[in-house]
């Protein structure tokens, strides 16, 4: 079956996304999509921009998405790079920035697009375990290495480092780069975008894919100092010359200049997620603390995995994540009130 592979992929396993289902009356609870729609200023901009344009290549440069960044973060230019999702962004970090005689280190509960980055690139790595509480340890990473990678809020934990932490960390640390995934951040965790100024070696990655509703676009994007971006460039010049797409640039900076919209909707889901982690409580559940917009969570008398067997057939999707350590949580996503108040329900039926 494989005779025509490429030796260097044979023995890969890729990532594995979370369940997609068109089923009907699903609560699609299990791949942290914001429940909300994107801003109405987005959806006007885009539906402006499919026009006879279409048949043109986008800006290589992302120009407009750029300066859109810029002003939210009030940044210098030069210190972004975009692409087609921040893993696409990852996955040039880790070509560009992190392959070294030295490996890198990343926790042992986090992300699982990161050791599938590092199979791919032939990269080493080091997974450092996560202490008692599911929660990352600064101290465990002072140690030679290649480079260090933390989400942040950690995935699928919801847990957050504080920012003197990473400062702690990027003290200790300057050798290599540190590239910290901030795909949740927006959601109460601290941003170490402050920190780029001040440490050459800060690569600091972001999505719209969250808490701007636009998973279905596909745009990330980095900011760290030139040196950093260069590389990004780099790679990209390598691989995708255009990989933002028309609607993608104008679709992206219009999320990214609609700040109002973005911080309503990032405060009805911590408002949401509160709730729902007062409701687990009140069931029995252990719920980590979490900065991101979903939980990680489970029932000291129930499996994770026949909880998630039972809510399936209730047409309500959660993640469980069949790994050592985290096998008896469950990952659930935070939907609107009212899907919330459907998963509530179920679950005291069947917790009986």
């Amino acid at each position: 079956m494989k005779q025509f592979w490429s030796e260097s992929i044979r023995d890969l396993a890729p990532y594995v996304p979370g369940e997609q289902s068109n089923a009907a009356n699903l609560v699609k609870l299990n791949t942290n999509e914001n429940p909300y729609p994107p801003s109405p200023a987005v959806i006007e901009a885009m539906q402006r921009a499919t026009d006879a344009d279409l048949r043109l290549y986008p800006d290589p440069d992302s120009l407009e998405l750029k300066r859109a960044i810029a002003e939210f973060h009030d940044i210098p230019l030069e210190w972004i790079f975009v692409g087609n999702s921040s893993d696409e962004v990852l996955a040039h970090a880790f070509l560009g920035l992190l392959k070294h005689p030295l490996p890198i280190l990343a926790p042992d509960i986090t992300y699982s697009f990161y050791p599938v980055y590092c199979a791919l690139y032939g990269i080493e790595r080091v997974a450092v375990p996560v202490d008692e509480q599911l929660r990352v340890r600064i101290t465990d990473y002072q140690r030679p290495n290649g480079g260090i990678v933390l989400a942040n809020p950690n995935a699928p934990t919801g847990i957050a480092l504080s920012l003197d932490e990473i400062r702690a960390l990027l003290s200790a640390n300057t050798e290599s780069v540190v590239l910290i995934d901030e795909a949740y951040v927006d959601f109460g965790a601290e941003s170490a975008l402050s920190l780029v100024g001040e440490f050459p070696n800060l690569l600091v990655v972001q999505t719209l894919s969250k808490s701007r509703s636009l998973a279905g676009l596909r745009v990330g994007f980095a900011i760290g100092q030139p040196s950093l971006i260069a590389a990004l460039e780099c790679v990209k010049g390598c691989f995708n010359s255009y990989p933002v797409d028309r609607l993608g640039n104008i679709g992206g900076a219009a999320a990214m200049r609609d700040r109002e919209y973005f911080e309503n909707t990032c405060a009805r889901i911590v408002a949401s997620r509160e709730w729902l982690r007062e409701r687990l409580v009140e069931l029995g559940f252990e719920v980590l603390p979490s900065q991101t917009n979903f939980l990680f969570a489970r029932h000291p008398a129930h499996a994770g995995a026949a909880l998630h067997q039972a809510l399936r057939a209730r047409n309500i999707l959660v993640r469980h994540f069949a790994k050592p350590r985290i096998d008896a949580f469950l990952r659930v996503t935070i939907g609107t009130d009212a899907q919330c108040q459907i998963l509530v329900d179920a679950l005291k039926e069947i917790l009986g």
